[in-house]
């Protein structure tokens, strides 16, 4: 196991490792079976959602002055705040003439069409203008569409637990890539390429335990994340797929325990687009044991876009993994 750094006695949140070069790392593609790897894609894919997607980061709506659209598995949806905060959702276009909502304006919390002036509360119905359950958790907000997910609804999406938000820097990160959410997923499921595909972030990753569908259905890794030349940082992590768009990556040993990394794909196109696009949405969620780590929440507003910039340089990479992915699948030529 990783020494955690208990309260007994201080120890070095980083370690000095030199590791193989990258063409002397062992390999792993016979445990990176395409077959264990599908088999755990279907399972989360199994799994209900209640018809939850994410839509983004909640502060970033906050911040917004007016009106936020986006498309969702084909739908056109706006999203706005009210007068005292609370998040409203509904169609984009407005049931007037069809104006896009997202250009409208934001007045005492009700949505004005620019076009006509049609005025939109996001609480009722009107003129076959049906609102949108959604939610803020303060992290994410999250957007329900049955008519897109077409399973059971929930009154609340599946919120992965998560550290204390009061002990907790969060960071949400936003991309977009030319696949579908099991892309994404199926990326997240393969913890093998780590080293390998991103070797400036991942020093000696290891797959300690592969899933078990009748226990936690769960990947357990020892990995590095590199901090800076030889500085590491050693963790034990788990990998779960808790709905079909999300995958949980969970510190449970080492430095920052019990810090996540939420993965959200939701689909930006329909199911029948020749062209699917996909919305990486990446919520980390960093809280650490140590005193020092009051500063690092102080100075979060800092900390955030440095957040960002890691995890947009591994997507840069993982989306180009996943766009190839659905390329070959889209044309039959997948392997297995």
């Amino acid at each position: 196991m990783i020494d955690p750094g208990d309260n007994t006695g201080w120890t070095p949140p980083l370690r000095r490792r030199r590791g193989p070069g990258w063409a002397a790392q062992e390999p792993t593609w016979r445990q990176a079976r395409p077959a264990l790897i599908d088999d755990a894609l279907k399972r989360a894919s199994a799994r209900a959602s209640g018809n939850w997607f994410v839509i983004g980061s909640s502060r970033g709506l906050r911040s917004a002055e007016g009106p936020f659209g986006r498309t969702v598995g084909g739908a056109e949806v706006v999203l706005w705040r009210g007068d005292t905060g609370e998040l409203r959702a509904g169609p984009g276009a407005c049931p007037h003439l069809g104006a896009p909502l997202r250009e409208s304006r934001v007045v005492c919390g009700t949505l004005v069409c620019h076009w006509h002036g049609l005025t939109l509360s996001g609480v009722a119905p009107f003129a076959g203008w049906d609102p949108y359950p959604v939610y803020d958790d303060g992290v994410l907000v999250w957007l329900r569409l049955d008519a897109v997910g077409g399973e059971e609804p929930t009154e609340r999406p599946v919120i992965p637990e998560r550290p204390d938000a009061d002990g907790a820097v969060d960071a949400v990160f936003t991309a977009v890539g030319r696949c579908e959410p099991q892309d994404i997923v199926a990326n997240r499921l393969d913890p093998w390429h780590g080293s390998w595909f991103h070797p400036y972030s991942f020093v000696d990753l290891t797959v300690v335990r592969e899933p078990d569908a009748e226990e936690d259905d769960a990947f357990v890794v020892d990995v590095s994340f590199r901090v800076a030349g030889r500085l590491v940082v050693p963790v034990r992590a788990e990998f779960t797929a808790p709905d079909p768009r999300t995958v949980l990556m969970r510190i449970t040993d080492g430095e920052g325990a019990t810090s996540v990394v939420e993965t959200h794909a939701t689909p930006l196109t329909g199911l029948t687009d020749a062209a699917p696009r996909t919305a990486v949405v990446e919520a980390v969620l960093a809280t650490s044991h140590r005193r020092g780590f009051a500063v690092a929440r102080a100075t979060a507003g800092a900390l955030r876009p440095l957040i960002r910039h890691a995890a947009g340089r591994l997507w840069r990479d993982d989306l180009a993994y996943a766009e190839r992915r659905w390329q070959l699948r889209s044309t039959g030529r997948f392997p297995g």
